[in-house]
């Protein structure tokens, strides 16, 4: 990103995929009313100097795993009471400002255990707005805290996977459908240990997931088996990923799936 520390280069991944949103939705920032944004830093300093640079009225938000889901949620609801017409949602990271932030600095040479996670490096924004061509926002549901006492910073998906399995139970049974209603669910990144955790949970309260495709965003990015060897202390290249931004309109239902964790998003096929 030709920036001289991971933290401008995360600004600068955030500000160009808000800069793609806008234009793939037709609009100039200035049409814009709000944005809603946040990332993993203290705070969330990237998305803050990227609401300096678009000169939007922002709203910031920390949720972690969620903070897309959770932007995407708060966008949808200010268009959808009129408050608004253009929302602007978007989130960023990058994996060596999480490692400085959250465990020891990439540079440390720190050897990792295989429960450990690797943070992606890229951003993501979306236009909510009541018209337009693509993935439709049609209801959220806004999990809880739940603490089973994991302390261990090389073990999230563990902590996270108790609230991930409420959220997603909770949405189904507050719209009294069923898993399979939908095509795919995913969570946000509890990677392979957390997953394991989470099907084991479903199994264990009787909710039928196997009636659809469950799947975990973490294990969807990174291949499992290079960040093991990689965590033995092999040269390993690190991998990135850089979310594709597109404008989400909220008025028709399409078939298209965006990643859950706390805040989850449902859509219906036509």
């Amino acid at each position: 990103m030709g920036q001289k520390s991971w933290e401008k280069a995360e600004k600068v991944l955030i500000e160009e995929a808000a800069k793609l949103a806008i234009e793939n939705a037709g609009l100039t920032k200035e049409q814009v009313q709000f944005y809603i944004g946040g990332d993993l830093m203290n705070q969330i300093i990237s998305s803050s100097f990227a609401a300096r640079t678009l000169s939007t009225p922002y709203i910031g938000v920390f949720g972690a795993c969620s903070t897309s889901m959770e932007s995407l949620a708060l966008a949808a609801n200010l268009v959808n009471s009129g408050s608004a017409k253009f929302v602007l949602a978007g989130t960023c990271s990058h994996d060596s400002s999480a490692e400085k932030q959250f465990r020891y600095p990439t540079e440390y040479g720190s050897q990792k255990p295989p429960t450990a996670q690797y943070t992606v490096t890229g951003a993501g924004a979306a236009i909510v707005s009541m018209e337009g061509d693509g993935p439709v926002v049609t209801s959220a549901t806004i999990g809880r805290v739940i603490d089973m006492g994991i302390k261990d910073p090389f073990n999230m998906g563990a902590a996270m996977a108790p609230a991930a399995v409420d959220t997603i139970e909770a949405h189904v049974r507050d719209l009294g459908i069923e898993p399979g209603y939908y095509d795919l669910i995913v969570t946000g990144d509890l990677a392979k240990v957390g997953y394991e955790i989470a099907c084991k949970l479903f199994k264990k309260h009787n909710f039928p997931i196997e009636q659809t495709e469950y799947s975990d965003c973490g294990m969807m990015i990174y291949d499992y088996l290079a960040v093991l060897i990689r965590c033995l202390n092999c040269d390993l290249s690190s991998l990135f990923s850089i979310f594709s931004p597109f404008h989400l309109p909220f008025s028709e239902y399409v078939t298209d799936i965006i990643p859950i964790f706390i805040s989850f998003i449902h859509h219906r096929s036509q």
